[in-house]
C-alpha cells in the first residue's frame, strides 16, 4: 500500500481473499499469542484491531482496524483502516471543530460589522489566523503520518500473516 503519497490522513483499503472468515479469525487468535510482546491484537465479532504495545508506542503510533465480510462464495471481503490512537484523533477533531467554530463566529461578526458600516479588520485578522491554524494542524498531521509510516507497514505485515 502506498501511504506517503496519499492525501487522506486515515488511509483505507479493501481486498478480497480466498479464505473464510472463521479461518482468518483462527489465524488471528494464533498470532495474538505469538506477538503479544510487541503488538496487541483484539478480536471482536468480525473485526480485528492491531495495536502497538504501550512500551513501543509513540503519540503518533497508528492502529489498524480490519472488518471481515464473508461473501456468498466463501471468500472474504476485507475493509481496512489505519488511524491514530483514538485519544489523539478525538483531540485532533476537537481542535478542528474549535477552529471552524471560531471562524464561523467571526465571519458572522464581520458581516454584522460590515452591515453596520464598522471596521471589520480585527474580524478578518482572526478569520485568517484560523485558516493558518487549520493548515498548521493539517501539516502536523501529515508529519505525524510520515513518522508512523514504518509502524503502519509493520501492522500491515502483521495483517498479511493472518491472511496467509
Amino acid at each position: 500500500m502506498e501511504i506517503e503519497n496519499n492525501i487522506v490522513l486515515r488511509p483505507r483499503f479493501q481486498k478480497d481473499i480466498a479464505l473464510t472468515t472463521e479461518t482468518i479469525l483462527e489465524n488471528a487468535k494464533k498470532l495474538k499469542e505469538e506477538v503479544k510482546e510487541d503488538y496487541r491484537i483484539k478480536i471482536s465479532d468480525n473485526h480485528i484491531f492491531f495495536f502497538i504495545t504501550l512500551a513501543k508506542r509513540k503519540y503518533y503510533s497508528p492502529h489498524l482496524h480490519i472488518e471481515l465480510e464473508e461473501n456468498e462464495d466463501k471468500t472474504t471481503h476485507i475493509k481496512g483502516l489505519f488511524g491514530p490512537d483514538q485519544t489523539v484523533w478525538t483531540f485532533f477533531m476537537f481542535l478542528h471543530f474549535i477552529i471552524a467554530g471560531i471562524f464561523l463566529i467571526f465571519s458572522m461578526i464581520a458581516y454584522s460589522h460590515w452591515r453596520l458600516k464598522q471596521s471589520t479588520t480585527l474580524d478578518f485578522i482572526i478569520m485568517g489566523t484560523m485558516v493558518v491554524f487549520w493548515f498548521a494542524l493539517y501539516t502536523q498531521a501529515r508529519i505525524n503520518r510520515k513518522k508512523c509510516a514504518p509502524q503502519m507497514y509493520k501492522l500491515e505485515d502483521l495483517m498479511n500473516k493472518i491472511l496467509e
